[in-house]
């Protein structure tokens, strides 16, 4: 048993003398390897976003470097979520030269590089951006001897009149009042169409050939699950998830959101928002950290009322906290709203009538998003009672100013001092379209049959940028891609 033990001991101490021994010897060979990397092959011409337009050639042709002509096998892949079969979109070769089938969307690519050589693969990503003429440009909504007119203004400032009623064949609806290009933000801006809304219906067209829709709801009237006996329309505003929401019949209306937005069904209107009120054609739609909320008026009852949105709008009236009625009681007015317009995420300004005639402004912040409060700034006279009324045109931008054309004049008015001033550009026919460009650097005015940009940078007064001639008939709205 003793020498049972001994032996034990002594493998024992053998087994650690050469893990001492194995640790050493690694410790003295750190560092010790050579390694031979691959050099990596270099692709020279290879863009990361490519402009392809529909049924035009599509050529991708780059070059190689560090890489041996025989050793070079390329395969090319184009992601087409809608391909009944995907690998038409899969090409093999040290190019792509095809003819771009697509549609005018944003498309995933990506060049796998195989060098045979070695069998090592390098990925490359890039995106093809499919366009077609209708791609880059403006739609202005117009009115001519009574007939609905759409045209389509190239960069170059080139009118194509009358496009729609060429394109399909048929007149749009009557008494235009807006046209909108609808996308959805919170899927990279897809785009879904535009609408064209008048008085009694609407029609929602194709962003790549301005054809009308034929899958999904081509009219505002098919876009009703349950469409009402008949269709008043007051006004309808795009909501930032590529929906149509707004004023329908008196009552608030909102498509829905709670689907694909490519489903046939995305946008369409279910229910008005239940509830006791006939409300005005004039509000505005709040969204303070992607909570979107709406502002409205009573005609009736002439009180300001709170809308709010989940999943589909819903109708709050007067259930919000008013800080005090000291200024004005928002919930019994008294007067008939004329126009309302948002300066940035907290200051909303009114402009409204009492029984004599007299114009008040009213400034106001509204919280409808919890803990919701109405909170009365002021409410004064208006400086200029002859330029607002219920024809006046008015815009207002996030720095604060705000915008109104009145007969053939525009106006600069900045109600933090009341100042009111005319921009320099002056017009010779009456104004019948005022618009701001997304980036609030312009101010877009319709006036007869053109079209005017002017400047509203800071330190500039509406100087006159660029002038489209040639629209048919007058300008009511208008947007752009």
């Amino acid at each position: 048993m003793k020498r049972k033990t001994q032996s034990l001991r002594i493998f024992q101490y053998s087994l650690a003398f050469l893990f001492i021994l194995v640790l050493g010897s690694c410790y003295k060979d750190k560092g010790n390897y050579a390694y031979n990397m691959p050099i990596e092959p270099k692709i020279i011409g290879l863009d990361t976003l490519y402009n392809a337009m529909v049924g035009d050639s599509l050529i991708i042709n780059p070059t190689f470097e560090n890489i041996a002509k025989e050793d070079i096998e390329c395969t090319w892949e184009i992601a087409v979520p809608e391909a009944i079969d995907p690998t038409q979109y899969k090409y093999v070769g040290n190019s792509v030269r095809t003819i771009f089938g697509l549609q005018a969307k944003l498309y995933n690519a990506r060049l796998t590089l195989l060098n045979k050589s070695n069998g090592i693969k390098y990925f490359h990503d890039f995106k093809i951006q499919g366009q077609t003429e209708f791609s880059k440009g403006s739609l202005v909504l117009s009115i001519e001897n009574g007939t609905t007119q759409l045209s389509f203004v190239k960069p170059n400032g080139e009118v194509q009149p009358r496009i729609y009623e060429a394109i399909n064949l048929k007149p749009l609806p009557s008494i235009p009042l807006s046209i909108h290009y609808i996308s959805n933000k919170f899927t990279g801006n897809t785009p879904l169409g535009y609408w064209i809304v008048c008085k009694n219906d609407g029609v929602r067209i194709n962003v790549n050939n301005l054809k009308q829709e034929e899958l999904k709801s081509g009219t505002i009237k098919d876009n009703f699950f349950l469409p009402p006996a008949s269709i008043d329309i007051g006004n309808l505003q795009k909501h930032e998830q590529g929906v149509l929401m707004g004023v329908i019949n008196n009552k608030f209306y909102g498509g829905i959101t709670t689907t694909w937005d490519q489903a046939n069904t995305y946008g369409m209107f279910g229910n008005y928002a239940d509830g006791d009120y006939e409300l005005s054609d004039k509000f505005v739609m709040l969204n303070i950290n992607n909570q979107v909320s709406f502002v409205g008026f009573e005609k009736t009852r002439k009180q300001f009322l709170r809308f709010n949105v989940y999943g589909a709008p819903m109708y709050f009236g007067t259930q919000y906290t008013v800080s005090s009625t000291a200024t004005f009681d928002p919930t019994n007015l008294g007067l008939d709203l004329l126009h309302i317009v948002q300066i940035n995420n907290t200051d909303i300004y009114a402009y409204a009538k009492d029984a004599s005639g007299q114009i008040f402004e009213l400034k106001f912040n509204v919280n409808f998003n919890g803990p919701f409060t109405f909170t009365p700034l002021h409410k004064i006279a208006f400086t200029n009672q002859q330029i607002l009324n219920a024809a006046s045109k008015i815009v207002a931008t996030r720095v604060g100013n705000i915008f109104i054309a009145s007969g053939n004049k525009v106006y600069r008015y900045t109600p933090i001092n009341q100042n009111l001033t005319e921009i320099e550009t002056k017009f010779t026919a009456d104004i019948t379209m005022l618009k701001l460009t997304e980036d609030e650097q312009s101010l877009v005015v319709g006036a007869g049959t053109s079209i005017y940009y002017t400047n509203i940078t800071t330190g500039s007064n509406g100087t006159l940028k660029e002038k489209i001639d040639g629209l048919p008939g007058t300008s009511i709205d208008m947007t752009w891609r």
